[in-house]
């Protein structure tokens, strides 16, 4: 019997899980497919259905029921490539009873935005200190890629990061679709935190725009955004990158800008008033800048890198601070 050349497991249950799921059964390489998610009642809909209930239901899921489980050692068992996609805020709950033993060998690959609380590592760091998985066998996925256009398969470029630029190459080749395009590149580390920093500046986009600021502003706000992104990245891993690339400025703008930017809807909610609590319930979903900020906030007391923006965002949203007053302290910084 013929054996798939890779086999890919994608863990986590939302939408850019279900995204992914998606891309990886239209990409036609030989491969197999299996999904993890706790979710034993969306599983259970997936197997008779085919249809994720809760994310992205209008996706057709065009896996065996066999591969669709709740069982994460039985799923990370038969894969040699793992493919995170939990919120970060709930990375350690989900790998809770997996050892570094489980991984070893396997090559793992981050689709999360975010950075682990408590530790306030980004996701490569987290699985290298806790789980002992090599920078070599790490990738990442970025880019300006929201799963909502994915699944109404709307061109979109992705960036597959990895410090083995052929194994990027190689996981690249099975993420390729009619509407997914990729770049390779071997910096992980600022694909890792622009795809963090991105998300508290469109919650600082969105909070502008609740407390009343305009389009013009939003623009003054977004380029001095990506000039604090290069600041920050170039301290934490100074290597020659262009910040202008769609992994960076990309995807710091659709999330900024776009209608379906959980970062920016969340920013709007608490620029109109709402408390963190109501806008999280409003929302049903995880705004990954909301705990992004306070790690990020952490960080920085290392590298102590000029930040304002992330300082405004930080002190909107864990020193309660009035947004308009902020805001305002912030346009006198801006240039």
């Amino acid at each position: 019997m013929h054996t798939p050349k890779h086999k890919i497991a994608v863990i986590g249950g939302g939408s850019w899980a279900t995204a992914n799921v998606k891309i990886l059964t239209d990409n036609t390489t030989d491969k197999e497919i299996f999904w993890w998610m706790r979710n034993a009642g969306a599983v259970e809909h997936i197997h008779k259905f085919k249809h994720n209930p809760n994310y992205l239901s209008s996706v057709e899921i065009a896996l065996p029921a066999k591969n669709v489980s709740t069982n994460l050692k039985a799923v990370i068992e038969q894969a040699d490539y793992l493919l995170l996609n939990v919120p970060a805020a709930f990375l350690k709950e989900a790998l809770t009873g997996i050892t570094p033993a489980d991984l070893e060998g396997k090559k793992i690959v981050s689709a999360i935005k975010g950075i682990v609380p408590d530790e306030n590592q980004i996701i490569g760091e987290f699985l290298n200190q806790h789980y002992n998985v090599s920078f070599d066998r790490f990738l990442v996925i970025s880019g300006p890629c929201h799963a909502e256009e994915v699944a109404l398969e709307k061109l979109s470029y992705l960036t597959i990061a990895s410090r083995d630029t052929a194994l990027a190459a190689e996981f690249a080749g099975m993420f390729n679709t009619r509407y997914i395009k990729t770049i390779i590149s071997d910096d992980i580390y600022g694909t890792e935190y622009g795809a963090v920093l991105k998300n508290i500046y469109a919650i600082a986009s969105g909070i502008c725009h609740g407390v009343g600021y305009g389009d013009n502003f939003q623009s003054v706000l977004i380029s001095n955004a990506i000039r604090e992104l290069e600041r920050f990245v170039a301290a934490v891993h100074p290597i020659n990158r262009d910040i202008k690339e769609s992994a960076y400025l990309g995807d710091l703008l659709v999330t900024a800008y776009s209608q379906f930017s959980r970062n920016r809807t969340f920013g709007n909610m608490i620029g109109k008033g709402y408390t963190v609590k109501s806008a999280q319930l409003e929302m049903n979903m995880v705004a990954e800048g909301y705990y992004a900020v306070n790690c990020l906030h952490q960080v920085n007391k290392q590298y102590k890198v000029h930040m304002p923006i992330c300082n405004a965002v930080y002190a909107i949203l864990y020193q309660k601070q009035p947004p308009a007053l902020q805001m305002k302290h912030l346009a006198e910084e801006l240039s």
